[in-house]
Parts: C-alpha cells; sequence; structure tokens
C-alpha cells in the first residue's frame, strides 16, 4: 500500500541490527507514549536535498541506511508536527532518534 507520496507502509522492527559496513539511522513515532503509524521520515543530506522517505508502520518505526557525514531526519505526522532531528552518521555505528509528535 502507499499513500500519494509513494512511500510504502510499513515500518521496521527495530530489534538488533548489524550496522556492518553502513551507518544506520532508526528511530521511533511515538505521540501520547504510543506509537505513530503512518508518520513520514525523510533523510536529508547536508545540503538539505531529498535522500529518501519512508512510513511508519504500526510500531511507528523508521531505518535508513547512510554514509559518513551528516545528515538531517526530518519527520511529518498528523496534526500538523513537523520535526527536524539532525544526526551525524558513522559507519558500523546506529543512531537512534526518537520522536515525540
Amino acid at each position: 500500500m502507499s499513500d500519494s507520496c509513494g512511500a510504502p507502509e510499513g515500518g521496521v522492527a527495530l530489534a538488533d541490527v548489524d550496522a556492518g559496513s553502513q551507518a544506520v539511522i532508526q528511530g521511533t513515532v511515538t505521540r501520547d507514549g504510543q506509537p505513530l503509524r503512518g508518520a513520514y521520515a525523510r533523510l536529508l543530506n547536508e545540503s538539505d536535498d531529498f535522500v529518501g522517505e519512508v512510513a511508519t508502520g504500526d510500531e511507528g518505526t523508521f531505518r535508513f541506511f547512510a554514509t559518513d557525514g551528516a545528515w538531517k531526519v526530518r519527520v511529518l505526522a498528523s496534526k500538523g508536527f513537523t520535526g527536524e532531528f539532525p544526526v551525524q552518521a558513522e559507519v558500523g555505528k546506529v543512531v537512534d532518534v526518537q520522536v515525540q509528535a
């Protein structure tokens, strides 16, 4: 299933992930302490260029695989919520972003 922007819903399980040779940027979007389904997480590079987007599933989770460097995660959710979260990604590491929408 997809929304008009083309990002498939689904989310990911955030159980242990082996970053290996990539940098992992992942997180959970919640509202009132509950996972938020259907929020959109966008990955932007240092120049604020759009790189990718995923929609959260039942667990409110998202995950991107990236390269070393400065990134931003922009989260858009219902009720007009928009938040930006700068992250510093490093190969072999997992960055966890917790979003209260």
